[in-house]
């Protein structure tokens, strides 16, 4: 039967009939999907808040072309917002081929002092929307989808999901400011990498594939206050020397929405550059604060 199946790179990868849904697409880890799915002929469907920022980045990646991106205002805070999404999104489409679900937010305070907002804001949009907009386009991700060519639902968590200790505490070098933590956002990304496998296990029979992504440090407006203020240190505790680059998400994307990944569900893939795995080890040099 192997010598039967084309496994040519064209034929493992093409993209062109692709239709994804790219929830906080605008800015960083979703506009490098968004424009890794454009510029291999995909049609995008980008949302997030601020339209501003997604007419900017539609103009952009149209652009490059050759696939063609579209966007939606949407505010994930609560189901109404999440409905509102996948109603307008039925209204332009007839089917969607994957979902990535990469609405996300932070927030850093006082382990002591730490307010009940930082924690009921990050379970929702972290959390509660990533429920919510896959229920919501289930039926659009059903049409067409078959064991062979399932439809893709992609969740982002971070690897702050599975490490145990607080790497994004600002005193040493990390992504909030000094005495300040990030103790809401770890607990919500795990509940994500959860709920990913929950979806897995209930959406394979339908020709449905979830899996997670938990990047490591990439460029975003999640992450700018470390690095402009940490960059030396944060490299330094990078086993590969470097933070990770559009090229490292968008690929990684492209991976899960291809035939190559067409029997994969319910996986947590790490893109941190082997951090997590050396314990944040630096590969050379010491931190520099």
């Amino acid at each position: 039967m192997t010598h039967q199946t084309n496994l040519s790179v064209l034929s493992l990868f093409s993209f062109s009939s692709h239709i994804a849904l790219i929830t906080g697409g605008a800015t960083g880890l979703g506009e490098m999907a968004a424009q890794a799915f454009v510029q291999n002929g995909a049609r995008v469907i980008i949302a997030s808040r601020k339209e501003s920022e997604l007419k900017t980045t539609c103009a952009r990646l149209n652009a490059l072309g050759p696939g063609k991106c579209e966007y939606v205002v949407a505010d994930l805070k609560d189901r109404k917002g999440c409905e509102g999404l996948c109603k307008e999104v039925a209204s332009r489409v007839e089917r969607v081929t994957v979902l990535l679900n990469n609405s996300g937010a932070s927030w850093g305070g006082d382990y002591y002092d730490f307010p009940e907002s930082g924690w009921d804001k990050l379970m929702a949009l972290n959390v509660k929307s990533l429920f919510y907009v896959t229920v919501g386009l289930e039926p659009l991700l059903l049409k067409g989808a078959t064991p062979d060519n399932p439809s893709r639902v992609i969740n982002v968590a971070s690897m702050a999901g599975i490490q145990t200790g607080d790497v994004t505490a600002g005193g040493e070098g990390g992504l909030t400011k000094p005495g300040h933590g990030t103790f809401s956002y770890g607990p919500s990304k795990a509940a994500c990498i959860h709920l990913t496998k929950m979806q897995a296990s209930k959406l394979a029979p339908k020709n449905i594939m979830v899996n997670v992504i938990c990047p490591g440090v990439f460029p975003s407006r999640m992450t700018n206050f470390g690095l402009e203020k940490y960059m030396d240190t944060l490299v330094a505790f990078q086993p590969t020397g470097r933070i990770g680059k559009p090229s490292d998400f968008g690929g990684l994307v492209l991976f899960l929405s291809s035939a190559a990944s067409a029997h994969m569900t319910g996986n947590v893939l790490e893109v941190d550059g082997g951090s997590n795995l050396t314990g944040w080890r630096a590969r050379k040099g010491e931190s520099k604060i």
